[in-house]
């Protein structure tokens, strides 16, 4: 999720436990067949409620730094266990809270702490940050994603501790964001948007990042609904790479990302040789879903549900310095 405004400036002291507190048994759990990875953490949502053992639950009104139009609660009507996955719904109703989220009020002042704003919708963000925070592994998540002009669905990870500054110096790392789902497009397959992206940012602090992305697209569904899809990454040292459904659809290596920070010199992966953490959210309108397709929001698409089946997180048990002899 792209940040874009100068509040981004001091974002994210976000980043990755190496494979901290792990939920499952990894002698009980092995990866995918025939896969050297094998299973350290997971949740199946297959509880009650949202389990405050693995996920934090956000709440701010600040458009994510992208003038997104949603107030993030932790109301059970935006984030919830239904039949065994979680819910993630996105209303349309207006909201007030914190103008600023959590990382960035820790910073502010004592009037920007206690400021607060409103936005037409409220959704969902979820972290695993202090719960789940890796460096290097497989991440999976099977996930239903909505469709709509405005709901922009997004699973992703930011460092935990910013070792090379603030956002985007100490990288981002998108596993699946997808914009407008179902709506129309010129340059799409059968003139409808069905098109999701895998992406890195990284460079200096904001405004002097850059990113560089994979796409790949989804395919049509027997309903006319979305299907349920598995979206991944296989992070080890020095490259990064997208799936969709177990199928590889691009990669990136260390030749094509950077750290400008002090700190990154002599450090070659930086800056995604850190721990990261993973984030779940359903965001609602912002530059990116409002400039595609027809612009703007469409408030009759809403309610719209991003549902997630599971999440799984492997590390490489030949090699958890650097997870190279698990990649194919």
């Amino acid at each position: 999720m792209t940040m874009t405004n100068g509040l981004a400036r001091g974002l994210v002291a976000l980043g990755l436990l190496a494979l901290s507190s792990p939920v499952v048994s990894a002698q009980e759990a092995p990866g995918p067949a025939d896969s050297p990875w094998r299973l350290v953490w997971a949740d199946e949502f297959d509880g009650d409620s949202i389990d405050p053992e693995r996920w934090n639950l956000e709440q701010d009104c600040w458009g994510g730094g992208n003038a997104e139009r949603q107030c993030y609660t932790a109301f059970e009507e935006n984030a919830r266990i239904e039949d065994g996955k979680l819910v993630i719904e996105a209303r349309l109703g207006e909201a007030r809270g914190p103008a600023l989220p959590a990382h960035l009020r820790a910073g502010a002042s004592a009037e920007e702490r206690q400021a607060t704003t409103a936005q037409p919708f409220t959704s969902a963000r979820l972290n695993t940050r202090d719960k789940g925070d890796w460096r290097y592994g497989r991440i999976e998540v099977r996930a239903q994603l909505p469709e709509g002009q405005g709901s922009w669905p997004a699973i992703w990870m930011l460092p935990t501790d910013e070792v090379y500054g603030g956002w985007a110096a100490s990288g981002e790392i998108d596993i699946l964001e997808a914009v407008n789902l179902g709506e129309p497009c010129r340059e799409c397959r059968g003139d409808v948007e069905n098109r999701v992206f895998g992406t890195l940012h990284y460079g200096g602090e904001w405004p002097e990042n850059t990113y560089q992305n994979r796409e790949t697209t989804l395919p049509p569904s027997e309903n006319g609904e979305q299907d349920f899809h598995v979206f991944a990454v296989e992070w080890s040292e020095g490259r990064i790479e997208w799936f969709l459904d177990g199928e590889s659809y691009g990669y990136l290596t260390q030749r094509r990302w950077r750290s400008s920070s002090e700190a990154a010199r002599g450090r070659p992966f930086a800056p995604f040789d850190q721990r990261f953490h993973l984030i779940l959210n359903l965001a609602v309108g912002g530059h990116l879903a409002e400039g595609r397709n027809v612009g703007g929001v469409r408030v009759e698409a809403f309610p719209q549900q991003f549902i997630v089946d599971w999440v799984r997180v492997y590390d490489c048990p030949q090699d958890l310095e650097t997870a190279q002899a698990c990649v194919n």
